[in-house]
């Protein structure tokens, strides 16, 4: 760069002698982001949050927990691998402050997510902020049966709401866990062989306690019921109606239009109108299971009134006739008609009059 272009670079305002002179390829350029706070420091609010759990910690304050950091359609999911193979269990919103209470019911007292070098990403189209981990590390530390420091490696994907900042989906997949003992728990234990067997057993599988195992298992069974047991709870419906309307509704969903499928939700007035919809559905198909077949009531045409087209009567054997009506008293055969069923035209007429 010559002075010259120096000194003008220094004379605007933009130049290296600027001390408000921040280079786009420096470590303090940033660009603008469409939300306030960052998702690091929003984990590291959770992270806060964990630890300000006292053992007197009911429902209420789980589910304070979860409604603060956690959309009310956000999903979790947790990815690891055991002995009999790799495991994926996902579960909603609703079963997502029992999961974390169990981490603590199974003997951890503190839980902490160590993030590093992580990555961030907006999506204008979803308005959401995606958070990307590579090197994520859970730490818990139990104190049953002995203190253990257990350290769970693996890559956490989290997904914000730009509105709120709260999490719509967690993925996390475990890749490895490390089971740490104090150096002096072990040196009290080296002449107990016993002893020594015993704090060499794994207390966690993959990172994760008994009891969160158990739940996840239990996940598997409950998350399909979640929408039952809401609706119960909302309608107070019987099971067996839950069941109808669920089936009944997500029916709707697959036979109506894509342009339509917003349409088919949840609606409480619907329940009786479905409901009758079912019972003639099923009346219907039991008609049609016993060959029972509805029969169309037959017009009936009396001597001296009007046939189909309103000008003719009929006769005394049955047979509908056109043209003038005749009185009931008036002899039969009298006056040349044609009837239906024989030939028209000057046939008929010739037939009828021999």
């Amino acid at each position: 760069m010559t002075a010259a272009a120096g000194a003008a670079l220094s004379s605007h305002g933009h130049g290296p002698s600027d001390p408000f002179y921040s280079s786009p390829f420096g470590p303090f350029y940033r660009r603008h982001t469409p939300y306030v706070i960052q998702p690091e420091y929003r984990l590291h609010e959770l992270n806060k949050r964990l630890q300000a759990r006292t053992e007197e910690s009911d429902n209420l304050w789980w589910d304070a927990f979860a409604t603060e950091f956690f959309d009310d359609d956000a999903s979790f999911t947790l990815a690891f691998c055991l002995e009999d193979g790799p495991k994926r269990y996902t579960i909603g919103r609703t079963l997502i402050p029992r999961y974390f209470r169990t981490i603590f019911e199974g003997g951890v007292t503190d839980l902490s997510y160590m993030l590093r070098h992580s990555k961030e990403a907006f999506n204008s189209h979803s308005n959401a902020v995606t958070l990307d981990c590579e090197h994520c590390t859970m730490v818990t530390h139990h104190g049953k049966p002995a203190f253990t420091t257990v350290c769970t490696d693996g890559r956490l994907i989290l997904e914000f709401s730009v509105d709120e900042m709260r999490i719509r989906t967690w993925h996390f997949s475990i890749r490895q866990h490390r089971e740490l003992l104090p150096r002096s728990l072990v040196a009290i234990h080296t002449q107990d062989p016993q002893s020594l067997e015993q704090l060499s057993k794994n207390v966690t599988r993959s990172g994760q306690t008994n009891v969160t195992l158990n739940y996840l298992r239990l996940c598997v069974i409950l998350e399909p019921m979640q929408e039952l047991m809401s609706r119960h709870k909302t309608y107070n419906l019987s099971p067996r109606d839950c069941l109808k309307t669920c089936l009944f509704q997500k029916w709707q969903r697959m036979v109506a239009p894509p342009g339509q499928q917003s349409m088919c939700r949840t609606d409480p007035t619907a329940n009786e109108q479905e409901t009758e919809t079912e019972t003639v559905i099923g009346e219907y198909r039991n008609r049609k299971q016993h060959g029972q077949q509805e029969e169309e009531p037959e017009q009936q045409l009396q001597p001296g009134k009007s046939g189909r087209d309103g000008r003719g009567g009929a006769d005394a054997d049955g047979w509908g006739v056109w043209g003038r009506g005749r009185a009931a008293d008036h002899p039969p055969r009298e006056h040349s008609v044609r009837r239906r069923g024989r030939g028209g035209g000057r046939r008929g007429r010739q037939r009828s009059r021999n």
